[in-house]
């Protein structure tokens, strides 16, 4: 397993993975006590799409991804992946897709289990009343990253 740090407007992002893919990306605040300079080729392209969206250049990733889950978590993840970038859905609306809306609790703890920050886009769950509700990386960070993604920006007045 291999590393790479980058700084984001969020905060420095760890990104983990290996031949096999993707396994993890967050953010926090602390840049690490060593962080690397070199990044490992096979998590380039990640550095780099990464980048691109926080440049307001890329809309969808494709890498290849190798999360750590349950079954469970791993077909909410999938649901997360067909948000597509700009929209948000609600927590019951992912229970709904997954076939069950009793599911919803499940389904919500499974998506603040999501390891790969961004990529997998958890942000983009909502309360059904429209609040921004539950996030990880805190709910500032949840609110930056729905107005990055928003197709309407709002202009300052002065």
């Amino acid at each position: 397993m291999q590393t790479a740090y980058i700084e984001t407007p969020l905060g420095i992002a760890t990104i983990s993975g290996n031949e096999e893919g993707i396994t993890a990306v967050s953010v926090t605040k602390e840049s690490p006590n060593n962080p690397s300079t070199d990044i490992p080729d096979y998590l380039q392209d990640t550095v780099a799409q990464l980048q691109e969206y926080f440049e307001g250049k890329r809309t969808t990733f494709e890498l290849k991804l190798n999360p750590s889950g349950t079954d469970f978590q791993k077909k909410v993840w999938q649901e997360l992946l067909k948000i597509p970038f700009g929209k948000t859905l609600s927590y019951l609306d992912i229970a709904k897709r997954l076939g069950d809306p009793k599911t919803i609790r499940a389904a919500a703890s499974a998506n603040g289990k999501n390891p790969l920050w961004i990529i997998v886009p958890c942000h983009r769950v909502i309360g059904s009343d429209g609040s921004l509700t539950g996030y990880a990386g805190g709910l500032w960070r949840k609110k930056w990253l729905l107005e990055h993604e928003s197709p309407v920006k709002q202009q300052s007045l002065f």
